[in-house]
């Protein structure tokens, strides 16, 4: 299987039963991709393929073949949080950071679609994401704000490359 993980082209053999969430965190030691319940029910492990937000848990590693993989590895830019991480921050939306990939891998997601969803939509966005610590008002506030402020990466922009330590979709 040849595939590109947060711009770095990765060639690997991998047993057909080997799912992305395994594949990232064991293989390629990109922690950032949590596993909770290895259902798909609660989000924590979900990462961006190919512009689409994805439970990790639920794919298997051998379908990532020529396809591009992000992880929450590739959104600090020079080790400074890139603008969704800050308004993260500023709007207090993380408690205990378990479930912080899933909901910065989602929005980043939604982020590729572009326009501008309302709260409402953002809700809906991260309903599949379950954190037990914040209530998601602030989470839901911090997505506003990224929208509202911030240059967003497009997917379909080849500038959007990522390199070690960017931020992008290829």
């Amino acid at each position: 299987m040849v595939t590109t993980v947060n711009g770095q082209q990765v060639s690997e053999s991998v047993p057909p039963r080997l799912h992305v969430a395994d594949f990232l965190r064991q293989r390629l030691g990109l922690t950032g991709t949590h596993v909770g319940c290895e259902q798909g029910a609660c989000g924590m492990c979900t990462v961006v393929v190919d512009g689409e937000a994805i439970k990790s848990c639920l794919m298997l590693a051998c379908q990532l073949d020529g396809r591009n993989v992000q992880t929450v590895e590739s959104l600090a830019e020079d080790d400074r949080l890139n603008p969704l991480q800050q308004a993260f921050s500023q709007e207090h939306a993380l408690q205990c950071g378990f479930c912080s990939p899933g909901f910065l891998m989602t929005a980043t997601a939604l982020a590729y679609q572009g326009g501008h969803p309302t709260r409402e939509e953002i809700r809906e966005e991260i309903a599949g994401v379950l954190c037990r610590c914040t209530g998601y008002a602030t989470i839901v506030s911090a997505i506003e704000r990224y929208f509202a402020g911030s240059s967003r990466p497009d997917p379909d922009d080849d500038a959007a490359d990522v390199t070690e330590g960017t931020r992008g979709r290829r």
